[in-house]
């Protein structure tokens, strides 16, 4: 009978994890909504091209090298964890059993759950990057990016690494996937631009609205959706009554936290600019999420409130302040996953007693300084082979849509030059 238990529960959080993990990729089907629904619609068939093939290009790479970097079998220091390829084999039934229930989930289950993860980090350049970057030079950088600049930064907090070490707490991400994705995509931001027609002669913002605000909204609800899958299932474990009560408030104190995030979004749009801005609306969500990320467990839920709530006024001022450093995010994800994902990591040392206030400043400072410096060479190499940045005429009509293999089919393509 106790072997039977221990088969059931390694079932039961097997299939809550493969379960969250599923929840996590239709994150993507959420980005590829949100940006599609942001960008213009002569753009259109370009960004959803390029989160379809991200999302592949980070499976593949993940499962080539970036889980064995940012998972080694046995690494190397708290720095380096050395260089392997693929997936090993899945854990055999008298391991299982003879670890009396300490391994309680399949190896290819978290293999699973981490590789949706990389995908969303790589997905955050994306938004950032959209209308201007040519479709190869982001699908090479892709490959860098979920192949060993994420996996590398993951190890040292989720892998064992220093930070680990160090006391450096992110529970899902706030650090780890979000801030990294964001500082990828401000490097490649800087290097691509803004958009033509941005910024006037004077620096003046001109707003360049997104064609499709419905479709906005409904990626914006299915990442909200997602994300109980990305806090939830960083949980690992659902088996017992203190883990099933543990899930339980985490996805009670995501939700809150999106809430939080909506409703000061919403005020402080309407007291900055004078009325109610649908797409700062969206952002705040957003920004709610990615603030409790990094600890949604301890607090209260009223205290998740806050912390969202705090992640959705610092989006709408930040989104403002970008524009004025004329640091062009079509999307607003710099400062979602960016700035808010700081406050999230910060925002620890509220409810869990066992955050170190300068540990947490040393992991933001570690995870920001060493992926913008790899990204920046990385986009450096890319743009002296290559360029990155499409030509005036097709950003004037439309990303070179020949790229995305529709040259064959002019009256699609015509369609969505508008």
């Amino acid at each position: 009978m106790e072997n039977q238990i221990i088969e059931l529960s390694y079932a039961l959080d097997t299939f809550y994890f493969l379960i969250s993990g599923a929840l996590v990729m239709w994150m993507a089907a959420g980005f590829a909504m949100l940006e599609a629904g942001l960008v213009r619609a002569k753009n259109t068939t370009e960004i959803l091209t390029k989160n379809v093939a991200l999302f592949a290009i980070a499976c593949v790479m993940y499962m080539v090298c970036g889980y064995n970097i940012m998972y080694p079998a046995e690494a190397v220091n708290s720095i380096w964890p050395g260089v392997s390829f693929f997936l090993g084999a899945d854990n055999a039934l008298e391991d299982v059993l003879g670890s009396n229930g300490d391994t309680y989930y399949s190896g290819m289950s978290d293999f699973f759950f981490q590789v949706v993860f990389v995908a969303t980090a790589m997905s955050i350049v994306s938004g950032a990057v959209a209308e201007r970057m040519k479709l190869w030079a982001f699908l090479i950088f892709a490959v860098v990016m979920t192949g060993f600049i994420y996996p590398l930064q993951g190890y040292w907090k989720w892998g064992g690494g220093f930070l680990d070490e160090l006391g450096f707490l992110d529970f899902a991400g706030s650090g780890v996937v979000h801030l990294c994705g964001a500082t990828a995509a401000v490097t490649g931001v800087l290097l691509l631009g803004a958009r033509k027609g941005k910024y006037g002669e004077n620096g003046e913002v001109q707003p360049i609205p997104g064609c499709n605000m419905p479709l906005a909204t409904l990626g914006t609800f299915i990442l909200w959706l997602g994300w109980f899958g990305f806090n939830g299932g960083s949980e690992l474990k659902i088996s017992d009554v203190g883990e099933a009560n543990a899930v339980a408030m985490v996805f009670v104190n995501t939700n809150a936290a999106a809430a939080g995030g909506v409703i000061a979004a919403l005020l402080t749009a309407h007291f900055m600019f004078g009325k109610a801005d649908l797409s700062m609306v969206l952002n705040g969500a957003l920004a709610g999420l990615v603030a409790i990320t990094a600890e949604p467990l301890t607090p209260t839920p009223g205290v998740a409130t806050i912390i969202g709530a705090v992640g959705g006024v610092l989006v709408v001022f930040a989104i403002v302040f970008m524009d004025k450093l004329k640091i062009d995010d079509p999307v607003g994800a710099i400062s979602v996953h960016g700035v808010v994902g700081i406050w999230g990591l910060l925002a620890v040392s509220i409810s869990n007693p066992d955050a170190k206030f300068s540990a947490q400043l040393i992991g933001i400072a570690v995870i920001f300084g060493f992926v913008f410096v790899a990204s920046i060479i990385t986009w450096y190499v890319i743009k002296a082979v290559m360029g990155i940045r499409v030509s005036e005429e097709d950003e004037f009509h439309g990303v070179d849509y020949s790229e995305c293999g529709l040259e064959a089919y002019p009256e699609f393509t015509d369609a969505n030059k508008g």
